[in-house]
């Protein structure tokens, strides 16, 4: 059977060996079940401190909550070639403060990763490793090393020999996680598990393994890219809206604590069509340019060449521009680019598509220190977008003096704003004020809302 019943999706069944099913004991219909655990008054409860163990990384320990909990277990995914095992075992190099660490791979031998190991620097002489497959061999390790953190690199790697079922397949992932997370919690050993990923982007495997695991992470970004960014999809020790950002160097991962200024270093001033917008990644905010060029097309149907944003969404603004603001976009080819390789996908990023377009068609530049965001409608109007004080308390840090902002988000009670904010409530009303305020001799742009 090629489809699945279930969900519709094409190839994705996998044969699994079904074992004979128990029989359950019968009991007396009148017996009374004998309690094996008694409950407490929840507000009894001792109070408890976690102890947690930093890994030196403090983009990492941000993300983790603080650093790593013993007996946890956290699963790491990614594309391959991502990073995942450059960043474990920069990690476990960290973590060996804290007491022996021991690095299992499946993938590759032990003088691979001992190659790697010597180009990051990370041969404590507490960080122990092994190459093996097999489950067995796996816990008996966990046993007998009792090591305080383990790697565990990668979970679809491991068979456990009393299943027929290949290596990768559901119920191998299912029965391999299962065992090590009852020898980590009965040994309190803080595990990691690497995961690989389908093409849709998810982690491959059953469901219950996401569910089964204490912290979820994704290592994301594009391997060309500038960055690499590590978020928390579930974390139990944790918050879920932190990021991590690394950059990756010859020496390894390097943490990335000012994104903002990076992605800005290399920023032209005083050029039609370069906009600066405060982009949201967890509970951080950073600084990324939003790049605009038209030019006359001479096909019948014009170019649009979108980098780093959705062509969904930009396809909108510049229906936007066409329809409401009377700009002739059909007669123009359109590129439109996030510089540093930062992929955007929040709709507050519209507005600043839609000047920093409207910017290159007029061919006139911004002010250099003026930031802009809010989501547009297909009515023109710009609606509000969250976090409005964490977008300006980043633009002000860097130094921006003016941004062009939803009305809405100034009409909600909010804290005092660090720097002008200049409400629009339309698209129209957004490129007056952005175009009015390129002109050098003013020096407080104006607003007709005031």
């Amino acid at each position: 059977m090629g489809q699945c019943p279930e969900c519709g999706a094409w190839n994705t069944l996998q044969e699994e060996t079904v074992a004979p099913a128990r029989v359950a004991a019968t009991r007396p219909a009148k017996s009374t079940p004998t309690p094996t655990v008694h409950a407490q008054p929840i507000a009894a409860l001792g109070e408890l401190v976690e102890a947690r163990l930093p890994t030196g990384i403090e983009e990492f320990d941000r993300v983790l909550g603080g650093g790593v909990v013993p007996g946890s277990l956290i699963l790491l995914g990614g594309e391959p070639g991502i990073g995942k095992s450059t960043l474990l075992l920069q990690a476990a190099q960290g973590l060996t403060r804290h007491g022996k660490v021991l690095y299992i791979t499946g993938e590759e031998s032990l003088r691979q990763l001992q190659i790697r190991a010597r180009r990051l620097r990370t041969l404590s002489p507490n960080l122990r490793a092994a190459a093996t497959a097999d489950l067995d061999a796996a816990l008996g390790l966990l046993l007998t090393e009792q090591p305080r953190v383990a790697v565990i690199d990668s979970i679809q790697t491991l068979y456990s020999s009393q299943i027929d079922n290949p290596p990768g397949t559901v119920s191998q992932i299912r029965a391999c996680a299962t065992a090590l997370q009852q020898v980590a919690k009965e040994q309190e050993i803080a595990l990691f598990l690497i995961g690989h990923v389908t093409k849709e982007g998810a982690i491959a495997g059953p469901k219950v393994l996401e569910h089964l695991v204490d912290v979820v992470l994704y290592f994301e970004g594009d391997p060309q890219g500038l960055f690499r960014i590590l978020r928390a999809t579930k974390n139990r020790f944790g918050a879920t809206d932190e990021v991590g950002v690394f950059d990756m160097q010859a020496e390894g991962l390097v943490a990335v604590p000012n994104p903002s200024e990076r992605l800005l270093a290399e920023r032209a001033v005083d050029v039609p069509g370069s906009v600066v917008f405060p982009l949201l990644e967890g509970s951080r905010a950073i600084l990324v340019e939003i790049q605009a060029l038209t030019t006359p097309s001479f096909l019948n149907t014009p170019r649009r060449v979108i980098t780093g944003l959705s062509y969904e969404r930009v396809s909108l603004v510049l229906a936007v521009l066409e329809k409401r603001l009377g700009f002739r976009m059909l007669s123009h080819d359109v590129f439109v680019n996030v510089a540093g390789g930062v992929r955007v996908c929040e709709p507050a990023a519209d507005l600043a598509v839609l000047v920093a377009v409207a910017s290159a068609m007029r061919n006139r530049a911004l002010r250099s220190d003026l930031v802009v965001f809010g989501e547009v409608g297909l009515g023109g109007e710009v609606r509000g977008v969250p976090r409005l004080e964490t977008r300006l308390q980043e633009a002000a840090r860097l130094g921006f003096r003016y941004a062009i902002v939803p009305r809405s988000n100034l009409q909600r009670p909010h804290e005092r704003l660090p720097l002008t904010a200049l409400p629009a409530r339309t698209a129209q009303e957004a490129v007056g004020l952005a175009l009015g305020s390129s002109r050098e001799e003013a020096t407080e742009p104006e607003s007709p809302f005031d």
